[in-house]
């Protein structure tokens, strides 16, 4: 009977280092995983308000007195990120008015390139008529 109790504890300790290594592991990848999130919220904060920028300055070229979109597709950096602004006009008359409606659009990428950990692209979308 003495040699069978002899045994017990070292399965016993084994069995217990794999656990707590399982665990150990687990809330490692878990803690990565936070972080990684975090920093893809702010970086998605961050491209949406380049993305804005590119739209207000977008917005601030076709107002008057311009007449006409800037060039069909701009390209600007803010914030470390490439904002790609593009705009399109379309003028309707309107009973005696002549209007002009301003497709305008921006799109800020930025953190690499597609498909990696970082990589980050907003869009916004507005309409300005005059």
């Amino acid at each position: 009977m003495p040699y069978l109790q002899r045994g017990f504890a070292i399965v016993s300790a084994i069995f217990l280092l794999v656990i707590l290594s399982l665990l150990g592991a687990y809330m490692l990848s878990t803690s990565s995983s936070q972080q990684i999130g975090s920093a893809q919220d702010v970086m998605g904060a961050r491209a949406y308000w380049a993305a804005k920028g590119g739209l207000q300055w977008a917005i601030t070229r076709v107002q008057p007195p311009a007449t006409a979109c800037p060039a069909a597709t701009t390209t600007l950096t803010l914030n470390g990120f490439t904002v790609t602004v593009s705009c399109t006009a379309n003028t309707y008359t309107e009973g005696v008015d002549n209007k002009t409606i301003y497709w305008l659009g921006a799109t800020a990428v930025g953190g690499g390139a597609v498909g990696s950990v970082g990589y980050t692209e907003r869009s916004l979308n507005a309409f300005v008529e005059f």
